[in-house]
């Protein structure tokens, strides 16, 4: 089973902390100027209603659609994740209309090609955008490490697994009437 990160939209409070941790976390040349609204790029946002926040990001899919989608097999299971392959990508956005979550996004960067010293192109490259779990930090995702009413958390195989068995156990007492710990 893969990884992922669930979002318990009745503790979200809507303050977008982990959508500035996720950019923060992902930032490399920590650059102020990266981080300016035109380029504020997270892999998770922030879905607010009148009544209801939550946060959406990638489900981390067994059988992810994104990378059935992908046509140069850019998206790819690496471990318990789905990563994306920056230099495999092609910004065709196959994968943004594959995902049923809308955790999909293509963004653009400057791009730069450099061939003995002499700049040969200057334009734009577009790549495929998603949750990565932060798998570079050695802490986990930046987002649920930040997240100020732990609205976030990991579900991994063994957490998926109590809940199963909590939620049969309540299932199995509610209707003799006895009450059981959810």
């Amino acid at each position: 089973m893969n990884r992922f990160i669930a979002a318990d939209s009745a503790t979200c409070i809507g303050c977008r902390t982990c959508e500035i941790a996720c950019v923060l976390a992902h930032e490399q040349s920590h650059d102020i100027e990266r981080l300016s609204p035109t380029h504020f790029e997270p892999r998770l946002h922030l879905v607010r209603t009148f009544q209801v926040s939550t946060m959406a990001t990638c489900h981390q899919c067994e059988d992810a659609p994104c990378r059935r989608a992908c046509p140069t097999g850019a998206i790819f299971h690496s471990g318990d994740t789905v990563q994306v392959d920056q230099a495999r990508c092609i910004g065709c956005k196959s994968c943004v209309i594959a995902c049923p979550f809308g955790a999909m996004q293509v963004v653009s960067h400057p791009a730069h090609q450099v061939f003995a010293g002499v700049e040969i192109a200057n334009g734009v490259k577009a790549e495929a955008h998603k949750c990565d779990l932060c798998v570079d930090r050695a802490t986990g995702p930046a987002c649920v490490e930040v997240c100020p009413t732990k609205a976030l958390h990991i579900v991994d195989a063994a957490m998926l697994e109590e809940t199963r068995r909590r939620r049969q156990q309540h299932s199995a007492l509610e209707p003799s009437g006895l009450s059981a710990v959810a």
